[in-house]
């Protein structure tokens, strides 16, 4: 069996890092989906597609799919650079401001 260890990503539609921090273990699809011709559904016989495995730390990923004997591909997050500014916010409203007020 196939498998990869990742960090999820945040999603497109939050600005925050929240269910970022923890490991996933996903199992890589065994056959190619099908699809029914009767009703058009998309379905398939691979139970382990179904199967996503949560952990704290990579480590302990590992260590699970070391033990099962799982072949297992580690794919490492790429960290975004924090926009860090210098004022603040509170920067967009100063008085002192020296760029055209645009807002």
């Amino acid at each position: 069996m196939r498998a990869r260890i990742y960090q999820p990503a945040k999603t497109a539609m939050s600005s925050g890092t929240a269910k970022t921090h923890h490991w996933v273990l996903e199992f890589a699809p065994a056959s190619p989906r099908e699809v029914d011709p009767l009703m058009g559904w998309t379905s398939s016989d691979d139970m382990n597609s179904q199967v996503h495995l949560s952990f704290e730390t990579l480590e302990a990923a590992e260590d699970y799919a070391a033990e099962n004997g799982i072949d297992a591909i580690i794919m490492q997050p790429k960290k975004r650079k924090p926009n860090i500014r210098a004022r603040g916010y509170g920067e967009n409203f100063a008085t002192d401001r020296r760029g055209a007020w645009t807002h």
